[in-house]
């Protein structure tokens, strides 16, 4: 982790950690990193207050799709309160979900990115973003 002394850097390493426990399937790495009343905002849907609701739609997310993140860019203001990171999701879609199209292993590729608050040595927020359209227009090729 980065010096304490420069909160932009600590709040850079600590995405870049939280990303780098993503793309190693360490979900318990993840939640070590966000806040216990974290807020997510996932792409098209509901906000999620809480660790629990967290785990709950990781869960649902490693069922249905296998994804790593690529092509990380990591930024913070001078604050270190907020972050952003923008990516490529490298993926295959596995098991069909509600209102998208039907899963058959269908591999994509769909630049996203993600707003996110640090609070206290923690993410407290992260809001994704990336273009559904383009997402479904891939796996139904």
């Amino acid at each position: 982790m980065a010096s304490q002394a420069d909160p932009r850097l600590a709040a850079e390493s600590l995405v870049r950690a939280y990303y780098d426990a993503f793309n190693a399937g360490d979900r318990a790495a993840m939640c070590a990193l966000l806040a216990e009343d974290v807020a997510h905002d996932v792409n098209q849907g509901q906000r999620r207050i809480g660790l629990t609701a967290f785990r709950a739609f990781m869960a649902e997310m490693d069922a249905a799709y296998e994804e790593r993140l690529e092509e990380m860019v990591v930024m913070a203001d001078a604050t270190g309160r907020r972050a952003a990171a923008e990516f490529v999701v490298a993926g295959r879609y596995l098991r069909s979900e509600p209102g998208l199209p039907e899963a058959r292993g269908q591999p994509y590729r769909l630049p996203a990115g993600a707003f996110l608050e640090v609070a206290n040595g923690r993410i407290r927020r992260v809001t994704t973003y990336y273009n559904l359209s383009e997402w479904i227009r891939q796996v139904s090729a």
